[in-house]
């Protein structure tokens, strides 16, 4: 149903007649008395009955039952492009976006404190999710944008934020934390501390080690970075981390040292699905990012 037609119609009951009601919309009479006999057609229904010259003119039931509607769809409408220019102008609107739990609060912390402030009007919920959920919840579209380790491509683009060399962390009196640099496999018999199956880095940690022959032993999961180096400080095993957050979360009794030969590396991303229509509030922060965070 074209709601311009029943605007014509209304305007045509509030006026008392046809020739008024065009002069307020900028129609010709004729014009107007065809859309709205078309909007009667349409509802196979007789909305108003004319006089003599069409001038005087009283609703009939069914004409009282559109006119009523009308006036809440007119006002919806009204809402809606009231609420679509908040969005457009970023002075409402909701931005859901989720944030892995590493990296995200050393980078991002920042980026969504500038954005309050530019934005205060906007709804944002943060949702801290592991890589795995992550993907998930975009897919679903519990998400608009998301922070982690992913793959650029049919599915997902985004932007590369951060790439990063990993290290292992070390006890002090590890016997092999006097080197320089390790290589992976010099890790097979040392008891390892991984992040938790739904964080993306368990299974680049996990596959790195099975390319270079072997599959990390006594295992010891963690949800944060820094109980995880507290768990090296206690001598409980090594943990391969981003050298950026081994060195935010570095603690006495533990030695970092670089991974040598490997490709195993740390690429933190800001992500969407591709080719889905974004929120005005997305947008905004997609550009605040690159502003502050630029991309690789």
């Amino acid at each position: 149903m074209d709601l311009r037609a029943i605007r014509y119609f209304m305007e045509v009951v509030d006026a008392g007649g046809f020739a008024k009601a065009s002069e307020k919309v900028h129609l010709t009479q004729p014009a107007l008395s065809k859309a709205v006999r078309l909007l009667e057609e349409s509802l196979e229904l007789q909305l108003i009955e004319r006089g003599k010259r069409g001038v005087h003119l009283r609703l009939t039931p069914a004409g009282e039952v559109v006119y009523r509607h009308g006036l809440a769809l007119l006002a919806t409408r009204d809402d809606m492009l009231a609420e679509l220019e908040a969005m457009r102008s970023l002075r409402g609107g909701r931005l859901k976006f989720g944030l892995a739990p590493l990296g995200s609060a050393e980078l991002f912390a920042p980026v969504i404190a500038r954005f309050r402030s530019l934005y205060p009007k906007i709804d944002m919920q943060l949702l801290v999710r592991g890589g795995i959920e992550q993907t998930t919840a975009l897919r679903k579209g519990e998400i608009e944008l998301a922070t982690g380790i992913t793959a650029l491509d049919s599915e997902f683009e985004g932007l590369r934020i951060r790439k990063d060399p990993m290290v292992v962390v070390l006890p002090r009196q590890h016997f092999l934390a006097h080197r320089r640099e390790l290589a992976l496999h010099e890790l097979a018999d040392t008891a390892h501390i991984l992040f938790e199956p739904e964080y993306a880095l368990h299974q680049l940690v996990v596959d790195a080690c099975e390319q270079s022959g072997f599959s990390p032993i006594d295992v010891t999961r963690v949800s944060h970075p820094d109980f995880g180096i507290a768990l090296v400080a206690a001598g409980t095993g090594a943990m391969i981390l981003p050298s950026y957050i081994a060195e935010r979360h570095m603690v006495a009794g533990v030695v970092s040292v670089p991974l040598k030969e490997t490709d195993l590396h740390w690429e933190l991303s800001l992500f969407w699905r591709r080719g889905q229509p974004l929120s005005f509030a997305a947008e905004a922060m997609i550009a605040l990012v690159k502003e502050r965070l630029g991309g690789l």
